[in-house]
């Protein structure tokens, strides 16, 4: 980076809490940036970086994203300004006011320039058990009877209008920045269905069916039957994709974090979701075009 070999103060502290790739902080004389550096075999894992590049800069045009400082391609390095800013209690996301905030600046992202790649939860999940098997890492017994839910959902959503998506809405990719809500981490991001994005924040977040309401209620500014089953059927998708990232990541990363755990807690989840007595309901519902 040009002047940073020559900088008076320049410290490097790593940024704890990454489970794919690696993080630091880089304070350089008077400013400070992020650095990340990527996880091994990250591509396998559907990750192009030259895609979260023009993801993070559609992103910081839009408000909610750092800005970008620069990218250097080998070996897919990307650099942003550091964001002073402070987590968003995963508690309070379904507060009123709060929600309001992360779905203004959701819908400043769905709605910003087009950026490279499409992301479908139904792909990557056969991705990813493709891998995994690959790779000698036991694909689940549960993987086809939600492989068989995820067809049936599949075949249920229809056609949709694909729009600039984030699809990792983990709790740790939101910082508060005095007026601002910060969104991080474009890794994984796509033109894809904005619903993938509202149940993925609400799955992660541990939404009640209040919560879905209030969520869609403040993103769309009334809830049809259609739109509620849409976010209903993402949310099983949304943890089916959680669950197979942790099974494939088992022969992938290099980090030292229970992937395992991690995979099956989301895929018991997803389970428990697939075999919900209203999925038959919803499945019905969104032949309604008006939940689009």
């Amino acid at each position: 980076m040009p002047g940073w070999a020559t900088a008076d103060r320049l410290t490097v502290t790593p940024v704890e809490g990454g489970i794919t790739n690696r993080n630091f902080r880089v304070d350089v004389d008077r400013r400070s940036f992020v650095i990340r550096l990527p996880g091994a075999h990250t591509q396998e894992l559907g990750i192009d970086r030259g895609a979260e590049r023009a993801a993070a800069e559609a992103a910081a045009a839009a408000g909610v994203g750092p800005e970008v400082v620069a990218y250097l391609p080998d070996p897919g390095i990307l650099i942003t300004a550091f964001v002073d800013g402070r987590p968003v209690p995963e508690a309070t996301m379904a507060e009123p006011v709060t929600l309001r905030i992360v779905v203004d600046a959701l819908r400043a992202f769905h709605g910003g320039r087009e950026i490279p790649g499409r992301f479908s939860p139904f792909r990557i999940v056969e991705r990813y058990r493709d891998t995994a098997a690959g790779r000698g890492v036991l694909v689940p017994e549960v993987y086809p009877s939600l492989h068989e839910r995820a067809t049936a959902i599949e075949e249920a959503l229809g056609s949709f209008t694909a729009r600039p998506c984030h699809n990792d809405l983990l709790n740790a990719n939101f910082i508060r920045s005095a007026d601002r809500l910060i969104i991080v981490d474009y890794e994984y991001a796509g033109m894809g269905d904005v619903f993938f994005d509202l149940g993925n924040l609400s799955t992660n977040h541990d939404f009640d069916d209040g919560a879905d309401v209030a969520l869609l209620e403040a993103y769309f500014g009334d809830v049809t039957r259609a739109r509620l089953a849409r976010l209903k059927l993402m949310r099983i998708m949304s943890d089916f994709r959680e669950g197979m990232w942790g099974v494939v990541q088992q022969g992938l990363s290099s980090l030292d974090f229970d992937y395992a755990t991690y995979a099956t807690r989301h895929l018991e989840r997803c389970r428990r979701g697939a075999e919900d007595s209203r999925v038959a309901t919803w499945l019905e519902d969104v032949s309604s075009d008006s939940g689009r």
